[in-house]
């Protein structure tokens, strides 16, 4: 699960304090590098045998002509949507906390000043 995340969009990054939740199918995602650079869509289903997701309207025809959705990896996409519900916000409020305890992203006034005469 750990290994099927993927990062937040700016927008819920500032939102939830959060910089990447795992995915989950009815998530909105955006895909940022590859052939399916910057198409948007809803994440069908999270293909965990295989590593990855597949996002409605990313489709490819095969020879007999039937349409097969492609497999992103979802490390390569941002979610700009999450659907939320009790667990979710549970995770999201879980992972803000630990990372504020830990006081991730701040400096300190000493941490700076420290960093100010270092050349």
């Amino acid at each position: 699960r750990k290994l099927m995340s993927a990062p937040l969009s700016a927008e819920l990054r500032n939102k939830y304090q959060v910089r990447a939740v795992p995915v989950r199918k009815d998530d909105e995602v955006q895909v940022v590098r590859g052939t399916y650079k910057g198409r948007e869509g809803k994440i069908v289903q999270v293909y965990r045998r295989k590593w990855v997701i597949h996002i409605e309207r990313i489709t490819r025809e095969k020879v007999n002509g039937a349409t097969v959705n492609v497999g992103v990896d979802p490390s390569k996409v941002v979610i700009t949507k999450l659907k939320i519900d009790k667990d979710r916000k549970a995770l999201l409020d879980r992972k803000h906390k630990s990372a504020a305890d830990k006081g991730k992203g701040k400096f300190t006034e000493q941490e700076v000043q420290a960093m100010s005469n270092v050349d």
